[in-house]
Formats: structure tokens, sequence, C-alpha cells
């Protein structure tokens, strides 16, 4: 496409064909370039196995492609038809406790099941030979939100793809069981055929089979989605493939998309705020962050976001005047290459009947309407950003699987959470005015200043390598607790923790000292000074410095006197560990350490709220000031440029209203 893709999803099949001239009139009055079809239309498309309609199909693409309006054309293979699951019930997915879920919902499938494989393939393939050269189809999009509601299937058809899984990555069963720990509770297997998928056990089941389930379910979603791109690239040649993710943490934990990033011609994503959130523009410029991380720093494409409320909350807090634009605008700022909607016209019936759309209930005459068709001429005047990317600050890593793991039963507390740290951490770093690019723990981090380690309870030989070397080559490093424990089987490191990680830290943790429900421990500087404004909940460790210098200190506690947050020199740059979980004050002072060994320089000029980003390409450098305070902010460029959504030349100092965007093109 040569403009910025601004949509949404379009189901005209649940309307009458006579609303479809309206729609595609009210689409070009609105600016939208794209918009995505198709995707739960799978019984109308095949109504019976083997019988296609494609007539339907073929009118509406041609309106649509008539008023210069393209398509990013979908297989529709996360709702199979009631006549699949009639012929083939097995390919319901079973839950852990042994349950067969019904059909009456979506993305009810086992993805193992060779009848669904087939029939998937099948209609990709009709689809592929009907509309793989159409002039209107600009883009592909197999299936839709894989991994939710549901991704693991624990029936015996899975069970066989499990055990063929497990044989292609161990080859052999002793390196199973020597992987699994099986001589734990004398739980070693023999034969391929004595293991089956991780239903509910009378306590808890081995965690390290548990992790590869985990693997495998996302392993196995991904062959069907490679199988379907295959067949699109055949029969559709140089048209992308994707399929719509959702990358946040807030949305989905079943896909380690740093894989799924490598497999897709373009990284899409869904995001919708947690509405409830007095700051939910922070959840959402994570998102943004961590998508175009997982795109390895390319532009990626906003798939779906709502203009309002959503209805799957447990309330659906609309929008505010000009929050719409504020969250389309942040992901373009972040890396996408334009603003797509669930969905084009709200439903009047079904599950999402209250799902906010680009054509509300309300009608035309409606402030929703209205900002849509304003946002759709904003988004038109920024087509000169197209195939720019996004400028990090610094690095933050991040790795679903070691979420998967530390998540496990039996941790050492119930209150340690992969997720809250990361989140805490991210927003600190918001806080600060600097970008974030997530990084995997084995993937490269020179050109960061400092790389932020808010949880990474599985940690390779090869992670705490790369952490190393990052480290002495003149990197800082800031690593919170309960990292670097286990290697990828879930099995604790030889020797003391924090295993891969204690060498580039200089310590090594005694024990582990989980604080009780409501217990807080104070922290003194090192020369002993209270810091009233530092102090952790939830975990304390015992510290033995081996190379690191004590920061601060436990001022009470079951580890007083030890160190709790440490520092230390190696090579060119700095490893800095904090051993307890830190409240916002604590973390901010961390990090303005760390920061300044890093060498950044603090941006307190900016105010709280006050997002400046910046993309840059070829066209030069444009600059987004994003104001979610109720109040003008001023903020300064230092250069000239032009703005691209008022037209307005902007000389050094730059307006910004209340609630509104301003985009800078940098001219000199």
């Amino acid at each position: 496409m040569d403009r910025l893709a601004f949509g949404g999803d379009y189901n005209p099949e649940q309307w009458p064909e006579e609303v479809w001239a309206e729609d595609v009139a009210l689409m070009r009055e609105a600016g939208v370039t794209l918009v995505s079809l198709g995707i739960f239309s799978w019984a109308k498309l095949e109504p019976a196995p083997g019988e296609y309609d494609f007539d339907w199909l073929d009118r509406i693409i041609g309106l649509l492609h008539d008023a210069g309006i393209a398509v990013d054309l979908a297989t529709p293979t996360v709702v199979p038809p009631a006549w699949f699951y009639r012929a083939h019930p097995e390919a319901l997915p079973v839950s852990r406790e042994g349950v067969r879920w019904a059909f009456g919902s979506r993305g009810a499938i086992c993805h193992s099941s060779p009848a669904y494989q087939q029939a998937a393939a099948r209609v990709a393939t009709a689809l592929g030979e009907r509309y793989g050269r159409h002039p209107a189809v600009r883009m592909w999009h197999v299936h839709n939100e894989y991994g939710v509601p549901v991704l693991e299937c624990y029936c015996d058809t899975s069970a066989a793809d499990f055990r063929r899984w497990l044989r292609d990555r161990y080859s052999h069963l002793d390196a199973l069981n020597a992987a699994w720990g099986t001589a734990f509770w004398g739980q070693a297997y023999g034969d391929w055929e004595e293991i089956k998928t991780p239903r509910l056990t009378p306590t808890v089941a081995n965690p390290a089979m548990r992790l590869d389930f985990a693997r495998f379910a996302s392993d196995s979603a991904l062959a069907n989605f490679v199988r379907e791109r295959d067949i699109l690239h055949e029969l559709s040649p140089g048209v992308p493939v994707t399929t719509n993710f959702m990358v946040s943490p807030t949305q989905c934990d079943t896909i380690d998309y740093w894989k799924w990033g490598r497999e897709v011609d373009i990284v899409t994503n869904d995001h919708y705020l947690v509405a409830e959130d007095d700051r939910n523009h922070i959840n959402l410029a994570m998102a943004a962050d961590l998508t175009r991380s997982v795109a390895g720093g390319r532009p990626w494409l906003l798939l779906e976001h709502s203009t309002s409320a959503v209805n799957w909350q447990t309330r659906g807090i609309a929008k505010r005047p000009g929050e719409m634009a504020r969250n389309s605008l942040g992901h373009v700022a972040r890396g996408s290459e334009g603003a797509m909607f669930f969905q084009w016209r709200a439903s009047r019936f079904g599950a999402e009947k209250f799902h906010s759309a680009m054509v509300p209930h309300a009608g035309t005459d409606s402030r929703i309407w209205r900002e849509v068709v304003q946002l759709g001429a904003g988004i038109g005047a920024l087509t000169p950003l197209k195939g720019s990317r996004t400028v990090g600050d610094v690095a933050v890593v991040w790795d679903w699987e070691s979420w998967w793991a530390q998540r496990l039963e039996w941790r050492p507390s119930e209150d340690l959470d992969t997720r809250e740290r990361a989140e805490s951490y991210y927003a600190s770093l918001y806080d600060r005015h600097l970008t974030v690019d997530f990084v995997h723990p084995e993937g490269e981090l020179t050109g960061h200043p400092l790389a932020v380690v808010p949880a990474l309870y599985l940690a390779t030989a090869a992670a705490g390598a790369n952490l190393r070397r990052y480290v002495e080559g003149g990197g800082t490093l800031l690593v919170s607790y309960f990292s670097g424990i286990v290697d990828e089987h879930d099995a604790v490191h030889p020797g003391p923790h924090p295993g891969a990680l204690r060498d580039v830290l200089g310590l090594t943790v005694e024990e582990f000292q989980p604080l009780r429900a409501g217990e807080w421990v104070g922290l003194t500087s090192a020369d002993g000074t209270e810091r009233p404004d530092l102090a952790g909940d939830v975990w304390a460790e015992t510290l033995v410095t081996r190379g690191a210098e004590p920061v601060w200190r436990y001022a009470d506690g079951p580890a007083a006197g030890g160190p709790a947050v440490t520092r230390h020199a190696l090579g060119s740059g700095t490893a800095w560990y904090v051993s307890s979980r830190l409240g916002r004050d604590g973390i901010d002072a961390v990090l303005a350490a760390a920061t300044a060994d890093a060498g950044i320089a603090p941006r307190d000029e900016l105010p709280r709220d006050v997002e400046l980003v910046r993309r840059r390409g070829d066209g030069g450098e444009y600059v987004f000031a994003i104001n979610h305070t109720a109040t003008e902010a001023k903020v300064d460029l230092a250069a000239h440029g032009t703005e691209l959504l008022t037209g307005e030349s902007v000389a050094g100092r730059l307006a910004v209203p209340a609630g509104t965007v301003r985009v800078v093109h940098i001219t000199h």
C-alpha cells in the first residue's frame, strides 16, 4: 500500500446487501484505506463440505476495489462451521480437567486434529485460488487471534501429537527423562506411549513437562498458521501473509511471540485498553513497544483496537473525547503503519453487540463517527512517515517461556509475578520519557546503553553469557529479584543462586526470604542513612557479595543489615541487582542511578503523561508529542519543522493542547 492503513474488520454478511453500498460510501467519507474481510465467514463461504459460495464475496470485494479500498482477506479458520463439528466432534478441544468444550463460541479448536488441519487447508486453498491475484487483496489474514480464548488441548489426539513433538525435541527417552528430572517422585518413562498430556493430577504435576506442553501448544498452532501461509504464498505470490497477534501480556499469555514474529510477513497486533486503569495509555505504549520489538524493529500494523468501549471487560468504560485519536496515534508513534479497528459497523446481534465500532449504533450523527472521520484525515496526513522506524532509548529483557515457567505451582511465594514486575519497571521508564525496545534474553543488546531485566526466572546459560558480554562491553544492566534461577528445563542451575546470572551480578543468594502478606522491609543507604522513600514487600534475599558493592541495605526484616541493592563493575560496564519488590519510589531511585551509569540524561523538562516519541526514516525525523493531560503542554524540540496534522510551521517550541497529538516533521 502507498498509504497508511485506516479501517477495520468488515462483516457485510451480518447486513442486508442494500447496506453495502452505504457502507462503502461512508468508508470513503471517513478516509478508509483497508478493511479486513471474511474473518468469521467459514459457514457462509463453505455452507457444506467442499461446496463454496463466493458470489457474495466477489460482489463486496468488487465494491471495495472500485472505491479504492484495499482488502486484508482472511482465511476464516478460527470458526469451523457446525457441519464440521457434527462430522468431527473430536476436533473440539478438551480442557485440563478432561471436559470437551462445546460448539457455539469461537476458537474452539484442537490444533492437533488432522480433520481440522485438512479442512483449514482446503478452505485456504479455495480462497487463494479465487482471490490470490485479485488487485484489491493487499494482505492475507490467517485465522484470528491464535491463543484466544483457548490454545491447549488435552485430548488423546493432542497426546499423540505431543509425543511426536517430544521425539523431535529429545530423540531418546533417556534425554527426556533427564530433562524432565523424572527421577524425582519416580516418574521415569520407559516407553513413549506412556506419555500423556499433563491433565490434572492429585498434587503438582511435573513442572518441566508442563513447560514443554506450553511450548508444544504454541508450536502446534504455529504449524497450522505456517501450513495456511505456505498455501497462500504459492497461490498469491508477493502478497504478505499475517495473523493478528495479541502481544500485550494483559491479553494473551499462551503464545511465544518471539518465535511467531519470525514466521509472518508483517507483524500485526490487536490491542484493547485495560479500561479501568486510570493510566491505561502506559499499557498501550508497552504493548506497542513489545509488538515493534517482536517485529525486529521494523514497521508493523495495529490491526484491531476499539473506537470506544469493549463489551467483554468487567465494565465497558467509554473512551472520552480525543482518546480514540490518542490511542491510535500512540500506536503509530511506536511503529504501526496505520490504525485499524474492530469493527466497521456495530453488530445488532451476537456476543459483541455492545462492542463499539467505527459506525456505532447511534449512526453518523454521533461523536464517535465525527472523531472517526477526523482521525481518518489525520492518518492520511501522516503518509510521509510510512516506512520510518521508531527510535528506542533503552532495552527491557522479556521472555514468554520464562513467564510460563515462573507461574507454575510451588514457587517460593505466590506473590511472585512476572507481569507485574515488567509493567512496574516499564511504567517507571515511561515516566522518565524513555522509549523501550524489548529484547529476548539471548538477543542483541548492543546499542542500548541500559538493559532492564524485570523478571527472568528461566535464564539459559546462553542468556547469562549474553548479558555478561553486554556488561563487559560497556552496557549498564539492571536485574530484579528471582532471576537466573533455572535453565530451559526448569532445573535449578548448579551451584548457588542466581545461577546463570551470578557472575555478571557479582554475588550469590544464600537464601530466599519471602515476606508475609502485608509485610514490608525498609532500606538504608550503604552508609546507614535511612531512606524513608525506599521499601520493599513480597520478597527479600540473603545476599553474599562476590565483587559487587552494596548500594542499599535492609534496615529490618529477615535479611536485616545485608545488601538489598548492589552494583557490580565488570569490564567496561556495570550490573545492578535489586533483591526486593520495590515500590514506585524505589524503582525510580534505582533507575536514576542506573541511567546515570548508562549516560542517559534526565528528561525532567517533559511533563508527566506527555509522550515524546520519534520515528526516523529516509524522509527525515518525525516527532510525536502526545498529551494525555487536561492542560496544554509545551515541548522543546530544538529544531524547526512542519506539524503534519495542522500544517503549521514549528520553530523550536511546540504547543500541544490538552488531550491532543502533534506530529512534527523535522526539516532542519
